[in-house]
């Protein structure tokens, strides 16, 4: 397998974005439990505290493997792209329902954050070389 060459602003916001889900992970295990409780949607037919917990160690996985898997960062920002895109139902569903959660208590602020997930989305296929990625030869 043949690595994708990323420069070192890529190779920081990959870190960062693998810290900030290290950091979330944690959240979903401890103080954040209620509010990641509070954004899973009523419709996902599994207990809540579940999902919570099912979400936090996808997170952590992914947290790690962007910080350290480096010889497969293209194929992780794939992934993590695609867990941004399966939560952001949850997201949708805070803004919809009006749930206080994160601090986000009017819907003015819960609906700009809709538009933080598709950056989020971005930076992890960019971040990996998922996007405009060079092989090296």
């Amino acid at each position: 397998m043949k690595a994708t060459e990323t420069s070192k602003l890529q190779n920081f916001i990959r870190i960062l974005l693998g810290l900030f889900m290290i950091t979330a992970a944690i959240g979903h295990f401890t103080f954040q439990r209620d509010d990641f409780q509070a954004q899973a949607p009523n419709w996902i037919p599994l207990d809540k505290d579940l999902v919570v917990i099912l979400s936090g160690g996808v997170e952590i996985l992914l947290g790690l493997a962007m910080v350290f898997l480096t010889k497969y960062k293209v194929k992780i920002g794939i992934a993590l792209a695609l867990f941004y895109i399966l939560i952001f139902p949850g997201n949708i569903a805070q803004y919809v329902n009006g749930t206080t959660a994160f601090g986000l208590d009017t819907d003015q602020a819960r609906l700009i954050r809709l538009f933080f997930q598709p950056v989020l989305i971005f930076l992890a296929l960019w971040s990996t070389g998922a996007l405009f990625g060079k092989k090296k030869v």
